[in-house]
């Protein structure tokens, strides 16, 4: 024999609310649902470059939400920009990076940087240039970067 139990309509009422509630739940781990990238940028700088028509740039952008994302152009007013990748100190142009969710890309010397060609000015120490970061699913970020000294480190901000 099966028991059958009657619901108060307030007991029913906070049953459906519970199952609302973990149905809400249960999509926003699995990356599936409504996640979204949450970019920023920071640590930007240009070193002052040594040639009239090439330099190279560095930031890390931050990637606070639960989905990833690709960085798949930059633009500039100073000039074109790629995207460069360095593995096993060899370094090669690519058409995106992953921007991880909850995690970071780091352009930093040595790794992953950006090359700026065919410069319309030379940008001197104590200029900005503005870039604009273009992703796959993001919106652009606009971002201005600092021309430091050709010798400028990040670690000692000197």
């Amino acid at each position: 024999m099966i028991a059958v139990r009657r619901l108060t309509p307030a007991a029913l009422v906070g049953a459906l609310v519970g199952a609302a509630a973990l149905t809400g739940c249960s999509d926003s781990g699995s990356g599936s649902g409504d996640a979204r990238a949450e970019l920023s940028v920071s640590a930007a700088y240009m070193p002052q470059p040594v040639s009239d028509s090439m330099a190279a740039g560095f930031l890390t952008i931050t990637n606070k939400g639960g989905s990833k994302d690709d960085l798949t152009s930059v633009t500039s007013d100073v000039g074109q920009v790629t995207v460069h990748e360095t593995v096993d100190s060899s370094m090669t142009e690519v058409k995106s990076l992953d921007v991880p969710a909850h995690g970071r890309l780091e352009f930093k010397s040595g790794g992953n940087h950006l090359m700026f060609e065919n410069l319309k000015r030379k940008p001197e120490q104590g200029d900005t240039v503005s870039l604009k970061l273009h992703f796959t699913k993001s919106d652009p970020v606009t971002v201005e970067m600092p021309v430091k000294s050709a010798t400028y480190n990040p670690k000692t901000g000197h």
